[in-house]
């Protein structure tokens, strides 16, 4: 087994709340078990560039509870090109690090991968995401802290669309996935929850709100991810007015504000469990995995696997949303 001596630790891609949290494990369980610890600003940008520095214990005060990252993050075009992977690895070896941290996304996965295919690098990856797109883990960094800004905003749009007898269609974030649009709509009482993964039939979206409107049924919430094939709420909305009219139909999309804001207690608590088992990993010699929580317990899933594999949404959601809309 090859002795970890140097780790780094970056945050690649979009950003999400908790990340701080991540790198602060990282830092202080790599320093409590006498390991040099370094820094890499802009994720993989920053390791063409050469901007790693030296971390130590006050280097991670006072994050936890910040969203963002310290470390920044930016998309890194070159590093897709083997020439910008050597220059990468050669920045690494001038700081002796043997060992790398990865918090991020599926894309930054694949990075990892065919860097430590290439070099002897042997790189951790924490899911750090708020879309829960990636197979290996229960929840990953930031998706909680999401959802329940969703939850926040779309429970005053209620009280608004309320007011004034309003169909509201309010589009959220998950390109790929719509596991944001699915849990903040069930728990928000909306009354169609549209996403990616299952085909959006407009004539049933149509039908059912003027079954709600022959009711008299009038305040109606539409939660929409914007992936979804039909081409996200703007789209939703113009078929709707274009049918019906006669309903006050309004669009709300929430934005890069799903982004923002301090971690829950639970994205924080799963990213320091997640920082943690990074660099006992790498400690043990288990190299090139994604560090995931399933059933409460730590499970590592082999980077290819955590790259390649979606998460599958049970049909059951779907029955649970029709019934509890009707």
């Amino acid at each position: 087994m090859k002795k970890v001596n140097n780790i780094a630790v970056l945050t690649s891609g979009g950003d999400a709340p908790g990340m701080n949290a991540a790198i602060r494990a990282v830092v202080r369980t790599g320093l409590y078990h006498h390991l040099n610890v370094f820094g890499v600003m802009y994720g993989y940008k920053g390791m063409l560039t050469g901007e790693i520095f030296p971390m130590e214990s006050k280097s991670v005060a006072n994050i936890i509870q910040r969203g963002g990252t310290v470390l920044k993050t930016a998309r890194c075009k070159e590093f897709y090109e083997a020439d910008g992977r050597k220059k990468a690895y050669e920045n690494l070896k001038k700081f002796g690090i043997d060992g790398l941290v990865v918090i991020g996304g599926d894309g930054s996965f694949k990075g990892a991968q065919k860097f430590s295919q290439e070099f002897d690098i042997p790189c951790i990856g924490l899911p750090g995401t708020i879309d829960k797109d990636i197979a290996g883990s229960d929840f990953t960094i930031g998706f909680d802290t999401a959802v329940n800004t969703a939850v926040e905003a779309i429970d005053k749009i209620r009280d608004t669309a309320d007011a004034h007898d309003r169909l509201f269609i309010i589009e959220v974030m998950g390109r790929d996935a719509g596991y944001i649009a699915l849990h903040s709509g069930i728990a928000t009482g909306a009354e169609h929850i549209l996403m990616p993964e299952r085909k959006t039939d407009i004539d049933d979206v149509i039908n059912d709100l003027m079954a709600n409107e022959r009711r008299q049924k009038m305040v109606n919430l539409i939660v929409v991810a914007e992936g979804d094939e039909f081409g996200g709420a703007n789209e939703v909305a113009r078929h709707v007015k274009e049918r019906m009219p006669q309903l006050d139909t309004r669009v709300c999309i929430l934005g890069h504000i799903q982004r923002g804001g301090s971690p829950t207690c639970i994205d924080r608590l799963i990213a320091s469990r997640m920082g943690y088992a990074a660099v006992d990993a790498l400690m043990e010699g288990t190299h090139n995995v994604m560090i995931g929580i399933v059933n409460n317990k730590i499970q590592y899933t082999p980077l290819d696997k955590a790259v390649k594999a979606k998460q599958k949404i049970d049909p059951e959601w779907f029955k649970i949303v029709k019934i509890l809309a009707s």
